[in-house]
C-alpha cells in the first residue's frame, strides 16, 4: 500500500513541477430573457507552487523507501 501511494505522490509531484498548475473552463449565463439566452465561457487557472510538487516527490520517495523495508 505504501509503495503504491508513494508512486502516486511521485507522479503527481512531477506533474506539478512540470506544468505548474492546471486550467479548467466553466460556462455562465450572461443573459436569460425568455427564449433568448447568452452564455460565456470563463477560464480558471489553478497554479501549483513548485514547493508543493517538491514536497509530494520527497514524500513519495520516503513512502517508497519505508515500504521497501517491510
Amino acid at each position: 500500500m505504501k509503495k503504491t501511494l508513494g508512486m502516486i505522490l511521485i507522479a503527481l509531484g512531477l506533474f506539478g513541477l512540470a506544468w505548474g498548475g492546471f486550467t479548467y473552463t466553466t460556462r455562465e449565463k450572461v443573459v436569460d430573457i425568455g427564449p433568448i439566452q447568452a452564455t460565456r465561457e470563463k477560464t480558471h487557472n489553478v497554479p501549483l507552487p513548485p514547493i508543493a510538487g517538491a514536497v509530494a516527490v520527497i514524500g513519495g520517495v520516503v513512502l517508497l523507501l519505508a515500504g521497501g523495508k517491510e
